[in-house]
């Protein structure tokens, strides 16, 4: 009887879930999204997504050619902004630009795309400047945008959708690119709660690995760990020795190996946080990221360091 009624209760708390996250915003086609990183991968779909269903796309590209390419494949409704998030002149610009275009009724959506992840390396390989390159564009640079866009955003009562990554609740690899990710999470945080006595809402979406042309430049990965392997003294060389770097780069082109072509679950929690009544605090698209990274995270230390451990190269020079 317990049993069957306790089914019951979660059987309905199941349903109100999907009722309440099924409510969508009415008027879309009047609202504004602004998009960084939309030369290619989720930033390029999502624009193309988003302009299907009439919103209005305001696509932010770093070159030329990727402007062109996108407004080849979409609606005239969509406008492209050059947008260099590294660089503070270029982000007043890209900002001043959508302030002229939306006016007075305000930036509906931000969604902070643009990336880097050329970058997975131990830490000790790796100098100031290496981590620098990833965290300008990953985390330094989206400040920057949603610092600048904040007040239009406020004016509309909007959305602000952070990338992360699962990587960014679970540093599985060394180098810039997990810190950036934490980087994210911890801002994203903090302005959630600064933000929503204005009636802004802010998201996070934390992937698992999916198959972008980032991503699958295995040649460019391997050439970053390559050049950084060259580079370090020897006496460093030593101490890991060959068969690490070796090891430690068939393991990188592992898990490239086991990307997700599914790139549209992200850019769906992407949509779903700009267009939903009740939208997610958080998204963890991949079931990666699902079943493997997020609920490692929760475990105890030793416990996460030990399965990330087990399968990790072994330096050559040991305390025995």
């Amino acid at each position: 009887m317990w049993l069957l009624l306790l089914l019951v209760v979660f059987a309905l708390m199941f349903l109100y879930r999907w009722y309440r996250q099924s409510l969508i915003l009415e008027n879309l086609t009047d609202k504004y999204v602004f998009i960084t990183g939309c030369d290619t991968g989720f930033g390029n779909l999502l624009a193309k997504q988003l302009d299907k269903r009439g919103m209005k796309v305001l696509a932010a590209c770093l070159t030329d050619h990727g402007a062109k390419d996108l407004k080849k494949e979409t609606s005239s409704r969509l406008q492209t902004i050059i947008l260099d998030v590294t660089n503070s002149k270029s982000v007043s610009s890209a900002a001043e630009s959508v302030s002229t275009i939306v006016g007075d009724s305000g930036l509906w959506g931000l969604v902070n795309n643009a990336g880097f992840c050329f970058c997975f390396a131990p830490n000790e390989w790796q100098k100031k400047e290496d981590f620098l390159k990833v965290l300008n564009i990953n985390l330094v640079g989206m400040i920057d945008v949603t610092l600048q866009l904040l007040p239009l955003l406020r004016k509309a009562q909007g959305r602000i959708v952070n990338v992360s990554a699962a990587l960014g609740r679970l540093a599985a690899v060394g180098g810039g690119y997990c810190v950036s990710k934490y980087g994210v999470e911890a801002f994203s945080d903090s302005l959630r709660r600064e933000v929503h006595d204005f009636g802004v809402k802010v998201s996070i979406v934390e992937p698992g690995c999916f198959q972008t042309p980032m991503t699958l430049a295995v040649d460019a990965h391997v050439n970053n760990l390559k050049r950084l392997w060259e580079n370090l003294p020897t006496g460093v060389k030593d101490s890991y020795g060959q068969q690490y770097y070796e090891q430690y780069e068939k393991g990188m082109k592992g898990l490239i190996g086991t990307a997700s072509p599914k790139t549209y679950e992200v850019t769906s929690c992407m949509e779903h946080a700009l267009t939903a009544v009740y939208p997610w605090t958080r998204y963890s698209p991949g079931l990666d990221s699902k079943l493997i990274y997020i609920p490692v995270s929760y475990l105890p230390t030793v416990l996460s360091d030990y399965w990330l451990g087990r399968s990790s190269p072994k330096p050559a020079l040991m305390k025995c």
